[in-house]
């Protein structure tokens, strides 16, 4: 388990197989909050923080099958 704490502004977010799926803006709760210039359509999307597998320095990584919203992750 990891500490919400440990999760900062500007860190990036991978899914199971380390391929981008966007950067932290913030944490909201449970959930993370992703920057907007990383989505396709302008937005911010949101991540929940039980979908969180781990986190390596500065990368966060997804469990596998985590749901991904759609637009995140255009860049």
């Amino acid at each position: 388990m990891f500490e919400k704490m440990r999760i900062k502004e500007h860190m990036e977010i991978a899914d199971a197989n380390g391929q981008h799926v966007g950067t932290v803006d913030d944490t909201e709760d449970d959930r993370i909050k992703l920057t907007k210039t990383d989505s396709s359509d302008g937005t911010h999307h949101y991540i929940p923080l039980d979908a969180v597998d781990r986190i390596d320095d500065n990368r966060i990584y997804l469990k596998a099958g985590a749901a991904i919203p759609s637009g995140a992750g255009a860049n």
